[in-house]
């Protein structure tokens, strides 16, 4: 809950992760408010339906999605994050994708707005690096910055 202290930020980043890496669109549209603004890509959905159905869509579409998330500067109730996350499309190609996110909550510790920067990096089978089993990604697996990325 805002406002935020290193550790409280840390956990928020790391719970976010977790939510995604379920790749259930109802559990992580849980965590923000009912008229949620976001910019993903080139979509801008707007309230928590929309967010469902784009995240629906995504998961559709990014075959074996494994994220990690980490923690890159906090204020009293905006976060900042820089991700990677490895997934293949339906004809098999794996892809790495960078990016980062910035959120901003309410009192309550419900996301209001999140603005994402996204690119896609083509990738060979032999370079991924996020082997873990789908789902949350275990506690010993290293971070973005222990894998160098």
């Amino acid at each position: 809950m805002p406002p935020f202290t290193f550790d409280s930020a840390v956990q928020k980043v790391r719970l976010a992760e977790d939510a995604w890496n379920s790749r259930d669109p109802d559990r992580v549209v849980g965590v923000y408010t009912d008229d949620t603004v976001w910019r993903n890509r080139a979509e801008f959905p707007v309230g928590r339906e929309q967010v469902r159905a784009f995240l629906a869509r995504k998961w559709a579409r990014e075959l074996d999605y494994r994220l990690i998330k980490e923690l890159w500067a906090f204020g009293e109730h905006r976060i900042a994050v820089r991700f990677a996350y490895e997934w293949h499309d339906d004809s098999g190609q794996w892809f790495r994708s960078y990016g980062n996110e910035n959120w901003e909550f309410t009192a309550e510790g419900l996301m209001r707005r999140r603005f994402a920067s996204i690119n896609d990096l083509p990738i060979a089978p032999t370079a991924r690096l996020f082997f873990w089993p789908l789902g949350r990604r275990p506690d010993e697996h290293p971070s973005l910055s222990e894998l160098g990325l």
